[in-house]
């Protein structure tokens, strides 16, 4: 298990590769987080860090809290996010991290809340096709028969039925890092990441593409 970052959403723009082809770009507010508490096999039974990203002035929270950051030496922030890790003997309370942990052509995994679209009928929240548009059906968006009969007299449990749509918890894999700019704490990924602008997003190594073999080879 490896670190992350925690991140937010500052929106899309494009970039032009050397032959000439124009790159969808997500940029994303990564770090620096902090460190607030430090897990371990021996007292919590695993190994984890806690990271707190986004400061929070100190009168926004609440006196619980304020005495779990307190051991961390930090006064408050608006995400709090626990990464699992192999090792933390190399960590400590009130640590800072950043983009370093990442690097140019490596492929990540984002994990965020999609758009909330609020109630939904069954073509746009499933896709189904609908009925036939001709004058006189009087069946155009219906979702049809969800019924049963007179056995079991009910629907069941997972119909595809109208109700609310988005604001899930969505991961996408294998994200290129295009470039990254620790100075000012920007992450430029190629393609789009769940949810819209100011959306927080968890930013970890992908497993299974750890870097793109085509920049690989470049470097």
């Amino acid at each position: 298990m490896v670190l992350g970052l925690i991140g937010r959403t500052l929106g899309m723009t494009h970039l032009f590769s050397k032959d000439g082809k124009a790159i969808p770009i997500t940029v994303i507010e990564a770090g620096p987080c902090s460190v607030v508490q430090v897990k371990s096999k021996e007292k919590e039974g695993y190994s984890a860090l806690q990271l707190g990203f986004l400061p929070k002035k100190t009168e926004k929270v609440n006196k619980p809290l304020k005495g779990h950051l307190k051991k961390s030496g930090t006064s408050g922030f608006y995400f709090l996010k626990e990464f699992r890790v192999d090792d933390t003997s190399s960590y400590q309370p009130g640590q800072k991290i950043n983009l370093e942990i990442f690097q140019s052509g490596q492929m990540v995994t984002i994990t965020g809340t999609s758009k909330g679209k609020g109630f939904a009928g069954s073509m746009k929240r499933w896709g189904f096709k609908g009925g036939p548009a001709s004058h006189g059906s009087g069946v155009h968006r219906s979702p049809g028969s969800i019924g049963c009969s007179a056995y079991p007299a009910r629907v069941f449990k997972g119909k595809k039925i109208p109700g609310h749509l988005g604001a899930a918890t969505v991961t996408v894999e294998n994200l290129e890092i295009v470039d990254l700019r620790p100075e000012k704490n920007l992450l430029f990924l190629k393609g789009s990441v769940p949810g819209g602008k100011n959306n927080m997003v968890i930013i970890k190594p992908s497993k299974k593409m750890p870097l793109n073999p085509a920049a690989k080879k470049q470097g």
